[in-house]
């Protein structure tokens, strides 16, 4: 049996071998520069041009695709729903309007370019990446078809978009790396003078920046003595977390109504420019560290594995008052982030308790502390979620003029988990997925996605370039890359003034891109994309299946 056929008769050795091949390849790095797991797509490309026989079935790009979406929108909707309610619909309307002007952008070039609207459709829907749109379009040429129209026509109509797609697909992909390496030069968001924007404008989004640390004051500026560090810190508007407080030699943990004294000591935690401010508004630094006095406090990390307290504010919990413990800093993934009453806690989270030595264990069990705990997922609320998602991704949607339009695979789980992302929990049932296991279930369906699409799009793909007829759809593609991925990034930058990485989400989820998402992720080195992502990935998915249909209009 030849190694051709193997691959044909076993689709799921073809997959790994893409996968594992693709993420080998993706780690390369040549001056500094590497694909990332995007390498897959383009692994899954060079098998799927071998022969038009090397297929993965449908299932297997769409169960990736479903469980990268859905798991972005579970980590992201907390985030959604408080960048909405601070924002407004700014952001969203940033996006719509990039999206309009990428849909002219392909008119203009199927008009310059006799492109048949059907073709030009496909260039639009590889050119911003979107396979739903893509679907929406091949089932409305169905739709819209004469009654006693032959069947062979109509498939050959049916393939137009699919060819126009297949070339544009991987251009783009790539060509918005290349806009995202080339405009984070021009704009030099690496200068000394952007890092410090940025950090202000992350601090803004309440996205943890700066590594937090712990410094001691000794408080010699307060000119009211005996004022609640509540009321203090509500004039100072800091973001700091107190900790330990030394009044004449007695020490306690310090709350909102701890009542503050000159030549009192006092330990916070926040990043340098907060504590710089905090010192500067109450006293001096001083060399003492009440945080590593042990004798009578206890500090330590401990996950949060108990499914009763995730989803909830720290408020409701009462710490306090219950365990006589505090929190004075929340690590979820790789950042450390202060916390405040309605912090909502999630599973996996890494929480940094002080408490008296003898209420530590009961306080740690009360978090539940369990590693393996931590990385379970809750099969039924996660089955659960998708299942919604996905019945509501087949419910047509009107349109005007009599036409309907449906979410699919992408749009509707990833709709619902962005509710369910921000509602955290529904009595019993947590709908949130711990950080571990939340990153592997995406890491898994971005690869299978990436795969899938890539396999199945090879043969169409070099078969389109060799024949000739691709020359208009790769000149498409790439006008719309450039113009989409530059207006993004720059009104990102000078207009909406959002920070770096939250723009890069946003250019992602412009393209409801999965591999530009990962790829921004790399570049930023952190989660912080993943906010734009989630902003900007309803809108343009919605306004990319109704303009992906609106170009089937086009005069031929």
């Amino acid at each position: 049996m030849t190694l051709l056929a193997l691959f044909t008769s076993n689709p799921l050795l073809l997959l790994f071998c893409v996968a594992g091949l693709g993420y080998f390849l993706g780690s390369v790095k040549f001056k500094g520069f590497s694909l990332g797991v995007a390498a897959v797509l383009f692994v899954g490309l060079f098998f799927g041009a071998m022969d038009p026989k090397l297929k993965l079935p449908d299932v297997i790009y769409q169960l990736g695709l479903l469980l990268f979406v859905y798991t972005v929108g579970l980590s992201s909707g907390l985030d959604f729903v408080q960048n909405l309610r601070q924002r407004g619909a700014k952001d969203m309307l940033v996006v719509a309007g990039v999206t309009l002007v990428a849909a002219l952008v392909a008119a203009l070039v199927g008009l310059v370019f006799h492109l048949q609207p059907e073709l030009t459709a496909g260039l639009f829907s590889g050119g911003l990446t979107n396979t739903p749109a893509l679907a929406s379009v091949i089932e409305a040429i169905g739709l819209r078809a004469p009654p006693d129209a032959q069947q062979t026509a109509v498939a050959a109509l049916q393939t137009l978009p699919v060819v126009g797609y297949s070339v544009a697909y991987p251009i783009s992909v790539l060509g918005m790396m290349i806009v995202i390496v080339l405009m984070r030069r021009l704009m030099k968001s690496d200068s000394p003078a952007a890092k410090q924007v940025d950090q202000t404008r992350l601090r803004d989004y309440g996205i943890a920046t700066e590594s937090l640390q712990v410094q001691t004051i000794r408080i010699t500026k307060l000119k009211d003595e005996g004022q609640a560090l509540g009321e203090i810190m509500s004039d100072l508007n800091l973001n700091v977390m107190f900790g330990r407080l030394l009044h004449k030699g007695e020490l306690s943990l310090a709350s909102a109504f701890s009542i503050l004294r000159n030549d009192d000591l006092i330990s916070l935690t926040g990043d340098e420019e907060q504590i710089t401010q905090a010192q500067a508004a109450l006293g001096e630094r001083s060399e003492e560290r009440l945080d590593l006095e042990r004798d009578e406090f206890d500090v330590r990390r401990v996950f949060v594995s108990n499914p009763e307290i995730a989803g909830r504010m720290l408020s409701e919990l009462n710490l306090r008052k219950e365990y006589g413990a505090i929190i004075t800093r929340i690590r979820r993934g790789d950042l450390d982030f202060l916390p405040n009453g309605k912090t909502m806690l999630q599973l996996g989270d890494r929480v940094r308790v002080v408490a008296q030595r003898k209420d530590m264990e009961k306080a740690s069990e009360y978090f539940g502390d369990s590693y393996r705990h931590a990385s379970e997922v809750d099969v039924l609320a996660f089955g659960l979620g998708i299942a919604l998602g996905l019945l509501l991704g087949v419910v047509p949607i009107p349109l005007p003029g009599g036409a309907t339009m449906k979410l699919g695979v992408a749009g509707g789980p990833l709709l619902v988990a962005l509710v369910l992302g921000a509602m955290q929990r529904t009595g019993p049932l947590v709908w949130t997925v711990p950080y571990g296991a939340n990153q592997t279930l995406r890491q898994i369906g971005l690869v299978f996605f990436l795969a899938g699409i890539g396999v199945n799009s090879g043969f169409a793909f070099v078969n389109t370039i060799a024949q000739g007829g691709a020359l208009p759809l790769l000149i498409g593609a790439g006008i719309i890359v450039v113009v989409s991925g530059v207006a993004m990034l720059w009104l990102a930058n000078r207009y909406l003034k959002v920070p770096y990485g939250v723009g890069l989400g946003m250019l992602a989820g412009l393209q409801t891109q999965p591999a530009v998402l990962s790829f921004a992720a790399q570049q930023t080195g952190d989660d912080v994309p993943n906010t734009g992502y989630a902003a900007a990935f309803p809108v343009a998915m919605v306004l990319k299946i109704i303009l992906a249909q609106a170009l089937l209009l086009l005069p031929r």
